[in-house]
C-alpha cells in the first residue's frame, strides 16, 4: 500500500541524519576584558569594557543584548542532530515510494513531464549499463521521450533564497529522472553530467532518492537487471527478501480502498435495506414514575393500592369541601353576634 503519511514522516527523520554538527566557539563574545561597575552609578550592572581613551571603553560586554557579546543559549556540538529511524519503517516507506513511481498520476502531479514516455514503470535494456558517453545517454533520453523532463530541470535553475547563496550553494534546481541500475559498467559516468538526473544502485534504494522532499511520484527509469533483482531485494507478498532479513512486502488491510465504489456496487446494493427502512423498532424506555405520587405507577405495582389512593383523594376533597362549609357557617355566626349583643344591651337600658 502507498502510505504518504509514513513516507513523509520517515523522510523528515532520515533527512536529519544528513546534517552536519555545528556550534559557535565557546570563547565567542568573551574575548575582552570587562567588569561590572556595580550599583550607585545610575547604569545597568552589565559588565563593561575596562580602560579609556576609546569608544569601546565603558560599553556593555558579554551579554546577549550587548554589541559584540555572545549569543543567547550558545549552540553546542553535543546537541542531538541525528535520529534513529526503525528499520521496518524505513523499508515500508521505501516500498511505498517505489510503488508510487508506477502511478502516472502521482508522477505527473509531482511535476515530471512524462507525457511522451511510452509506459510507467519505464524499463530499458541492460546495454544502457555499459554507456560511457554523455552523448549516448542524452540520445537515449530523447528516444524514451524523457528529455522534456531534463528541459524542465534546466529551466528551473534559480538563485537560492537566503544566506545559502553566500555559502557555495548559490543556485537551486528541480530534480529530474532517477536511473536505477544493477551493475555500474559506466552508466554513472555517462549520466552524471546531465542536469537533474540521479543514479542509484538497486541495492541502495531509499526514501531520500525515491521520494525527495517526502513527496511521492518520482520519475524512475529501471534497467532490466534492476527489475529482475527487485524481488530478491524487497521480497514478495509470500516470499521473504534475500537481501533483507525477516522482511517481505506489507499486505494492505483492504484490497480495494475505494469505499464509494464498494458501497455503490450491485452486490451490496442488492442486499442493502432501503433508506428509511425500520423493522424492529425498539420502544423507548418509559420514564420512571413514583408510585406514591402517580396513580399509573401505583397501578403497575398494586392495582388495589391505586384504588385506595383514589379513594383517599376523594375523601380529602370531600373533607376540604366540608371544612369550607363549616368555616363559612362560623363566619356567618360571628357576623351576626354583635347584632345580638346590641339588642340585649338596648333591652337592659330600656328597663
Amino acid at each position: 500500500p502507498i502510505r504518504p503519511d509514513l513516507v513523509q514522516h520517515v523522510h523528515h527523520m532520515v533527512y536529519k541524519n544528513t546534517r552536519q554538527v555545528h556550534a559557535v566557539s565557546p570563547k565567542a563574545g568573551h574575548q575582552t576584558s570587562a567588569q561590572s561597575w556595580g550599583t550607585g552609578r545610575a547604569v545597568a550592572r552589565i559588565p563593561r569594557v575596562t580602560g579609556g581613551g576609546t569608544h569601546r571603553a565603558g560599553q556593555g560586554a558579554f551579554g546577549n543584548m550587548c554589541r559584540g557579546g555572545r549569543m543567547s543559549n550558545p549552540t553546542k556540538v553535543w546537541r542531538k542532530m541525528h535520529y534513529r529511524v526503525p528499520i521496518k519503517q524505513r523499508r515500508y516507506a521505501a516500498v511505498s515510494a517505489l510503488a508510487a513511481t508506477a502511478v502516472p498520476g502521482l508522477v505527473m502531479a509531482r511535476g515530471h513531464r512524462v507525457e511522451k514516455v511510452p509506459e510507467l514503470p519505464l524499463v530499458v535494456d541492460n546495454g544502457v549499463q555499459k554507456y560511457t558517453k554523455t552523448k549516448m545517454a542524452a540520445r537515449l533520453l530523447v528516444r524514451l521521450g524523457a528529455f522534456d523532463d531534463i528541459i524542465r530541470v534546466r529551466e528551473s535553475k534559480s538563485i537560492r533564497a537566503g544566506k545559502g547563496k553566500m555559502r557555495n550553494r548559490r543556485t537551486t534546481k528541480a530534480l529530474g529522472p532517477l536511473i536505477v541500475y544493477e551493475k555500474d559498467d559506466g552508466i554513472v559516468r555517462a549520466f552524471r553530467n546531465i542536469p537533474g538526473v540521479s543514479l542509484v544502485s538497486v541495492y541502495k534504494l531509499g526514501v531520500l532518492r525515491l521520494a525527495p522532499g517526502g513527496h511521492l511520484g518520482r520519475f524512475v527509469i529501471f534497467t532490466k537487471d534492476a527489475i529482475e533483482v527487485m524481488d530478491k531485494v524487497f521480497g514478495t507478498f509470500r516470499v521473504e527478501a534475500e537481501q533483507k532479513s525477516a522482511w517481505s512486502l506489507p499486505i494492505a488491510a483492504m484490497n480495494n480502498p475505494d469505499i464509494e465504489r464498494i458501497v455503490n456496487s450491485e452486490e451490496l446494493q442488492s442486499v442493502m435495506k432501503p433508506l428509511g427502512y425500520k423493522k424492529n423498532i425498539i420502544p423507548a424506555r418509559p420514564s420512571w414514575q413514583n408510585p406514591m405520587k402517580n396513580v399509573n405507577g401505583m397501578k403497575a405495582l398494586n392495582p388495589y393500592g391505586a384504588e385506595k389512593m383514589m379513594a383517599e383523594r376523594r375523601d380529602a376533597i370531600l373533607a376540604k369541601e366540608f371544612k369550607g362549609r363549616v368555616y363559612n357557617q362560623l363566619d356567618d355566626d360571628i357576623l351576626k353576634a354583635p347584632t345580638f349583643v346590641n339588642e340585649v344591651l338596648a333591652g337592659l337600658q330600656t328597663k
